[in-house]
């Protein structure tokens, strides 16, 4: 969208992602956008699946169990637990695939997650880096459109932003 920064850096000696995004609204409403069940919900998950929160705990200890919903109704959950929060600023987590009462599946890539929201003057740049166990979890990741998918995300997070900024 427009001028936006959007960096996506696979990092394959350290396992990692390193996406830059930035969003035009202010630093309260994309951290709300990140941090709230109800926005998660209207812009996690590409269309045409859509983003179900089950439950949402958003403190440290809490977690985050939802599910991504097919055209069709199918349900693929994941669960994500908060470890470090710093309002406004940072939190990370760490999750993956579940089963609809939030236990982990294990045959599916799990990462650490620290996403840094940094203001900009009419912009926030969300810095995230994604850690994987082993670069085949990497990998995993990446051939299951995690890059497609989340472009998809970020552009319908513009288009909340700016009905919510108005």
């Amino acid at each position: 969208m427009n001028n936006l920064a959007f960096d996506f850096i696979v990092n394959k000696e350290n396992n990692t992602i390193s996406i830059i995004r930035e969003f035009k609204a202010s630093l309260s409403l994309v951290w709300k956008a990140w941090t709230t069940a109800e926005l998660l919900d209207k812009w996690w998950g590409p269309e045409p699946y859509r983003a179900e929160t089950k439950e949402m705990d958003f403190r440290e200890g809490g977690f985050w169990l939802y599910a991504m919903v097919s055209p069709q109704g199918e349900k693929h959950y994941a669960k994500i637990n908060y470890l470090t929060i710093r309002v406004e600023k940072y939190y990370a987590m760490k999750g993956g695939f579940s089963d609809e009462n939030g236990i982990i599946n294990p045959d599916f890539p799990q990462n650490l997650w620290e996403n840094t929201f940094v203001e900009k003057e009419d912009k926030v740049a969300v810095e995230m880096l994604l850690t994987y166990n082993s670069f085949a979890d990497l990998q995993a990741e990446l051939d299951m459109g995690f890059k497609e998918g989340m472009t998809t995300d970020f552009d319908q997070l513009d288009a909340l932003l700016l009905k919510l900024g108005k």
